[in-house]
């Protein structure tokens, strides 16, 4: 395949940037990952963005550098890292959910409940065997109110987040303005999550590709990265054959 021209770059963190750890407060970023990630932005003009589940509290801790975010998949964007955040006002589950989903984790050990503003994820990651229960307890409860919540699958854990806000609709709210638009959109992750965002990109006239079958691991997708960068700055296009 030939030079990927004039790129906006969206990247999910957890399991693409870093790789994913038995707990979302064990990961390790590696020390070079936020300056690498400040010179490429710099270098595509600000048309990157970190495009996550995670709060965007936790991305501004572990990417200290000013990149447009957009944290708790597009419920929360920040396209101008010197302004503040967007937040669109949105549902919050009930509190009997919470306490529903707190009883299954003392039920089984190894379990974790993180919570968001707008929803809370069921790990399971070392507690496999609380998968299933973790999966129709949090079924019944976006039963509950299908209208205005929906279940999203992630690596071994179970999400609820409120409708309407996606990785998708971060990416097209990203590209509507300066210095994304007109660009090219490119979208890379690792999950099920992320699908909404490549989905997005192809349906603007760009790519969305799936980590383990364009590079295999983060640290792998880190040194493609940093080879855009070489020998002195980076290309005007990036190459799409990893």
């Amino acid at each position: 395949m030939g030079p990927f021209h004039r790129p906006a770059l969206f990247l999910d963190f957890d399991g693409t940037l870093v790789e994913i750890a038995e707990r979302p407060d064990a990961i390790r970023v590696p020390e070079d990952l936020p300056k690498l990630l400040h010179r490429l932005a710099a270098a595509l003009d600000g048309a990157l963005a970190i495009v996550s589940g995670r709060p965007l509290g936790d991305l501004i801790h572990y990417l200290p550098v000013p990149l447009p975010l957009a944290g708790e998949h597009g419920a929360a964007l920040r396209p101008v890292p010197e302004e503040p955040p967007l937040r669109p006002d949105l549902p919050q589950p009930p509190a009997a959910w919470r306490a529903r989903a707190d009883a299954l984790v003392a039920e089984y050990p190894g379990t974790l409940l993180e919570p968001k503003a707008h929803g809370f994820v069921l790990h399971y990651r070392q507690a496999p065997e609380a998968g299933a229960p973790a999966h129709a307890l949090m079924a019944s409860l976006v039963a509950e109110d299908p209208a205005a919540f929906t279940l999203l699958e992630a690596h071994m854990a179970w999400e609820i987040r409120p409708r309407g806000p996606s990785k998708a609709s971060a990416v097209r709210a990203l590209m509507a303005a300066p210095p994304f638009a007109g660009r090219t959109p490119l979208f890379i992750g690792d999950d099920v999550t992320d699908e909404e965002g490549m989905r997005a990109c192809r349906e603007l006239g760009g790519q969305g590709w799936r980590l383990q079958e364009a590079f295999g691991t983060p640290a792998e997708l880190r040194r493609w990265l940093a080879r855009a960068l070489n020998p002195h700055e980076v290309p005007p296009s990036l190459e799409v054959t990893p």
